[in-house]
Formats: C-alpha cells, structure tokens, sequence
C-alpha cells in the first residue's frame, strides 16, 4: 500500500497499512494515543514537535489545515478509502466506530457520551489550557489578575460537575470506561501537574475525580498512550 498524501513528503510511513498518528504529548494529543492502545488498533506514531512550529509546515497543514494536533490518516477508512481526521473528539469517535469499542452502540447512551466528550472539547480544554497561561506561562506576568482568576473560577467549576457526576458513578458514563473518559483524563492530569493549578482550584476538595484520576491513570494502555509521542 502506498501513501501518496503530502503529509508523507515530511514524515514517511514505515507501515503504511497502519493508521498514521500524527500528534504530540499535549492534553489534546495524548487523547488519540490512549485511544489508540485501548483499542489495539494498528498505528504508526510520528511525533510533531509543535515548539519548532511543525504543525504549521505545510506538509502538516494540508492534513490539517488549522495546524494543530493530533491528526490521524487512515489508509483503510470508511469504505476501505483513505480518511484524514483531525480534531481529538472526531478522532475518538472515529476510533470507537471503528474498533467499537468505549463507545454505546445503544442510540441513547452514545449520544450521552459524546455529550461528554463535547463538554471537554468545549469548556474544559479551553478553560484549563487558558488557565495554564495565565497561571504557568506568559500570562503570570499580567499585572492584571483577573484574566487568571477568572479562568480559575471556571475550571473549579467544571471540575464541580465532573465531581458530581463521578460521586455515584466508577467513570462518566457509569461502569462502563469510554470516550468520555479519555476526552479528560490528559487535561485533568495536566492542570494539576504541568500547569501546577492544583492549589488555585482547590482541587484536593474533588475527591470524586482524585479517585476517578487515580483509576484511569493506573491502566495500562493509558500509561503506554500518554508516552506515545513524548519522546
């Protein structure tokens, strides 16, 4: 099987029967990592190392004209014709449709469970991730800290609901691991650890997602998806 999209100019596949990983080891990007080893899906990995601004070369760009990561081609898409994907959440679906795994094929639970995965996409991933700005980054210089309290306030917030909806169940979706699941463990993971935000959204007082953290983080095939792309 050849490969003949641009994007394997700059970065060649050595299987190219796999689908190709394209991402780096981000809150967003360790998503389809983890997906990807829950799964047992055949992938290839190639790093994109986006402080050299790769995700802009236009190798990259005419995979994923927004320029950011992760992206996935799949050689063996969607009636066995090549699929090139990107945004995490689509990607996850992707995955789950086609390994049907860590997402309902029951109509009312699927669409819960994206709704899910949409709250991440939506609120949690740009409210932590300005945070880290404003709390670890440039953004700490700001004399004015409203910015940065401001998105303090909202993290604390979401992780209120996520808090409350882990006290009854193991994971979001209930017993059931899924989707929802890997949308947050990475952002939840990283605003306690690199963002180092742990005592500005007082999170020791969640202890629903302290506990659900602890779980997701302890299985394997997470553990191998947040390495994927690291080195």
């Amino acid at each position: 099987m050849s490969l003949d999209h641009p994007i394997f100019a700059r970065w060649p596949a050595q299987h190219p029967d796999r689908i190709q990983l394209f991402s780096a080891p981000t809150p967003n990007g360790v998503k389809a990592g983890i997906m990807l080893e829950e799964t047992g899906l055949a992938y290839e990995p190639h790093r994109i190392d986006i402080m050299a601004n790769e995700s802009h070369d236009p190798a990259f760009l005419a995979l994923n004209p927004n320029g950011k990561i992760p992206a996935i081609y799949d050689p063996d898409g969607p009636g066995g014709k090549p699929l090139a994907l990107f945004e995490s959440g689509a990607i996850l679906i992707y995955l789950a449709d086609k390994s049907g795994l860590f997402l309902s094929a029951d109509p009312g639970t699927r669409y819960e469970t994206i709704q899910w995965v949409m709250w991440q996409m939506g609120g949690v991933g740009p409210m932590f991730g300005q945070l880290g700005f404003f709390h670890k980054f440039a953004g700490r210089e700001y004399e004015d800290k409203r910015p940065r309290d401001r998105y303090a306030a909202e993290s604390a917030r979401l992780l209120g609901v996520l808090d409350e909806r882990l006290a009854t169940r193991e994971w979001v979706m209930g017993a059931d691991y899924s989707i929802a699941d890997i949308s947050l463990l990475g952002w939840v993971r990283n605003l306690i650890g690199f963002y180092e935000a742990r005592e500005i959204v007082g999170f020791d007082r969640f202890a629903h997602v302290q506990a659900w953290l602890d779980r997701g983080l302890a299985r394997p095939a997470v553990q191998r998806g947040l390495e994927v792309t690291a080195a």
